[in-house]
């Protein structure tokens, strides 16, 4: 046990080479995605609303279809069933993503800069921990809206979860929800830095 324990020790102080420090990198650099593309995209079709009503959710703000005009038409019907409206200062996620991306971004460029793959490995799992914990709040946020509504409302409806991925009839509309480019950047980011670790994972145990 204590030879498997030093040696794997040998493996995580090794120093990173040059491939994955430039995977590294061009991980970092995606995530200023998150700054400039919407994160997820909310479209709901009725046939009062052929051309959809639409809904950005960029990382630190919501924007609406038709110059922002759908997001207040969202709201009015949001009244009728009892939903509260939907207001970026409600969001409390605007406030921690973007300074938490901008985070993981210093300690991948530090990784990048340190180079050894204990630090590498630290940083893969803090972006996995990050992910999964955003797709819960995303996941949680979207369960407390439908299910939180007003027992006065003038339309009743059984409590319900907007997708999160794909479609659903939602009374009389068609709801789609899908990731839109920060998202796929985000995840891309994760991939390179999943293939910096194997790569120099294999790295240390032939120099070792």
């Amino acid at each position: 046990m204590q030879g498997f324990l030093a040696r794997l020790n040998q493996a995580l102080s090794r120093p990173i080479q040059a491939g994955p420090r430039l995977l590294i990198v061009a991980s970092a650099l995606l995530l200023v995605a998150v700054y400039i593309f919407p994160l997820w995209n909310l479209t709901m079709f009725a046939p009062q609303y052929p051309e959809g009503l639409r809904l950005d959710i960029y990382s630190y703000k919501l924007v609406g279809g038709n110059g922002g005009q759908d997001v207040p038409e969202i709201n009015i019907l949001n009244h009728y069933i009892g939903m509260r409206d939907l207001v970026t200062d409600d969001f409390t996620e605007f406030k921690w993503l973007p300074f938490i991306v901008g985070a993981l971004g210093l300690l991948y460029l530090r990784a990048a800069v340190m180079g050894t793959v204990g630090g590498l490995l630290d940083i893969v799992v803090l972006n996995a921990y990050f992910s999964a914990f955003a797709l819960w709040s995303f996941g949680y946020r979207m369960y407390s809206y439908g299910h939180n509504l007003s027992p006065t409302a003038a339309v009743k409806v059984e409590p319900f979860m907007p997708p999160m991925f794909g479609g659903r009839q939602l009374a009389n509309f068609e709801v789609y929800s899908y990731p839109q480019a920060a998202s796929y950047a985000m995840a891309l980011s994760s991939l390179l830095l999943v293939a910096a670790l194997v790569i120099g994972w294999r790295q240390a145990r032939r120099a070792a």
